[in-house]
């Protein structure tokens, strides 16, 4: 994509999941990529894997001096930082029954985290000629979820931030979006226990309207798209990749007529 390569990008939660294949999908469009996470060993060989335009750095986004010397170490490597990305994520949630303890590690790593890189790489995006932020939402923050408090509410969080962050930052030209994606396909699924790939196809075809989960590339690819300069006149908004999963109601996708409820024939028809 146009505007992609020889920029520079850190992702934070780059050691596994989407942020891996973010890191991934960085490095293949030719862009330079600072990795950070807190699994040190699973970021370094993935560095590794990847190659000289790759660097790992072991960041706690709950600690403002890792998250300063992460924006530190991208400059000097690579010599600017252009474009933020904030996949890192915590799903630790005990609804109702979460501390506060919970609820700040909850927020500290899904939005709080966030927010201080951009204040620290602030310098460094605002002298790039193309800066941009990703922030990454879910369907969870449009909707009640059963035993589920605190991710959701970070989640929403995350999209006024983003709408926010969009607005002050216009004046140095960064653009600040979301993108939304789905359930999404890890490297993982391919070799879980069987019952465990079946349970996920089964919730696949019920969420989404296409029927599937979300394969990675199509994720990486919109955040690739929102960062490039195809989607310059883009940004506070979310890019909803979830396979029509946030435009369906409760029913999911099976068939429920009230006319067939007053005749008492069958109620609901599976596709």
């Amino acid at each position: 994509m146009k505007g992609i390569s020889g920029r520079v990008a850190i992702v934070t939660g780059g050691a596994g999941g989407i942020g891996a294949g973010l890191v991934r999908a960085f490095t293949a469009a030719g862009a330079k990529v600072v990795s950070a996470d807190i699994l040190e060993e699973q970021g370094a060989a993935l560095a590794k894997e990847v190659g000289a335009n790759c660097a790992f750095k072991k960041t706690d986004l709950r600690i403002d001096a890792d998250i300063e010397a992460l924006v530190a170490f991208a400059a000097e490597k690579f010599g600017e930082i252009d474009f933020l990305v904030n996949a890192a994520c915590t799903y630790a949630d005990k609804g109702g029954e979460a501390d506060r303890a919970g609820w700040m590690t909850g927020f500290d790593i899904n939005l709080f985290g966030g927010i201080v890189l951009m204040q620290k790489a602030l310098p460094y995006l605002s002298k790039s000629s193309w800066p941009c932020i990703v922030n990454f939402s879910s369907e969870a923050a449009h909707v009640g979820l059963p035993s589920r408090w605190v991710y959701p509410a970070t989640k929403a969080a995350i999209e006024q931030v983003t709408r926010s962050q969009a607005m002050d930052l216009a004046v140095h030209g960064i653009r600040v979006n979301a993108v939304m994606p789905g359930w999404t396909a890890k490297p993982w699924q391919l070799t879980a226990p069987k019952e465990t790939q079946e349970q996920y196809a089964y919730w696949g075809n019920r969420l989404h309207m296409l029927g599937r989960v979300g394969k990675m590339e199509e994720v990486t690819d919109a955040v690739l798209f929102l960062c490039s300069e195809h989607a310059g006149f883009m940004t506070g908004s979310c890019l909803r990749v979830d396979g029509g999963h946030s435009a369906m109601g409760p029913q999911g996708r099976d068939v429920v007529l009230p006319t067939t409820l007053r005749k008492g024939t069958a109620a609901a028809q599976p596709k």
